[in-house]
């Protein structure tokens, strides 16, 4: 495909610069860690990339206005001008590869390719335990609320469930996992462990655009086992009926429906699972 060649779709500049110039170019100004983490790029790789656009005219590297110890990039016209060869190359080169296949054919190569992109695209995600005050989660909490908001029957306050306070899902009360797809965060969930109760599982949420990726059933395996770890045999959780694809996983993923076991103004099902105990634990 060109990946290995010294000059990249018969351009100019090899593979990693080309990289880079079609990163940034959205005509948006982005913060450089972000692109960097994005691509999961070395900082000093990052850095020698910049100086080599930068030095030929392609890219504007610029102190944030809001923090100067931050830096930024945008094109400027001759990487916008330069962005959209390296576009038109890219669709030429599709093209010669797509032309000798039938339609049959053709429909076949980008079902595996689009498979091959989901598969690879969830092995990228991370997962990790955040205090729930961290940016990350934070966000994760905002999302999650504002997508409750739309789609349950009179809006959600998390003032008025029963964790208005995320300080309940720190240790030593609980615990919280952040998903991370190229730096972003793009799922989270809580997991409360009180002393006299089972573990409860809380506000499992996942990003629309990361969905179909199997993340909250890995989210969920996580919580459960962390649960576990902690030396529980139970896990418990409540959910919305209007959260019908929740409501699937879970059942699918061995939890049963049981009476209510609090007042959680929003729930309409409460849901129980048996833990079997972690490896090594007697």
């Amino acid at each position: 495909m060109g990946v290995l060649h010294d000059r990249y779709l018969g351009g100019t500049r090899p593979y990693g610069e080309a990289r880079l110039l079609w990163q940034i170019g959205d005509g948006a100004t982005h913060e450089v860690r972000g692109i960097r983490d994005r691509l999961g790029l070395d900082s000093g790789y990052v850095s020698r990339l910049l100086r080599a656009l930068e030095r030929d005219g392609l890219v504007a590297v610029e102190p944030h206005p809001g923090d100067r110890r931050v830096r930024t990039v945008r094109l400027t016209e001759a990487g916008r001008r330069e962005r959209a060869l390296l576009d038109d190359r890219s669709d030429a080169l599709a093209a010669s590869l797509l032309e000798p296949l039938d339609a049959r054919q053709r429909d076949r190569l980008t079902s595996a390719m689009t498979e091959v992109e989901r598969l690879l695209t969830a092995s990228l995600v991370s997962v990790e335990v955040l205090d729930p005050g961290h940016p990350d989660a934070a966000a994760c909490l905002r999302s999650y609320a504002a997508e409750l908001r739309d789609l349950f029957e009179g809006g959600f306050d998390p003032g008025r469930s029963l964790l208005p306070d995320p300080g309940e899902l720190r240790a030593p009360h609980g615990l919280f996992l952040v998903a991370r797809l190229h730096g972003e965060p793009v799922g989270c969930g809580g997991l409360k462990l009180p002393a006299d109760a089972p573990a409860e599982i809380k506000r499992l949420w996942v990003s629309p655009r990361t969905r179909g990726l199997g993340l909250a059933r890995r989210l969920l395996a996580e919580l459960e086992q962390r649960a576990a770890r902690h030396g529980g045999d139970v896990v418990r959780l409540d959910t919305n009926r209007a959260l019908t694809a929740a409501t699937r996983l879970y059942r699918s993923s061995g939890y049963a429906e049981v009476p209510p076991f609090n007042d959680e103004p929003y729930a309409h099902h409460w849901f129980e699972k048996r833990l079997a105990a972690p490896p090594g634990a007697q």
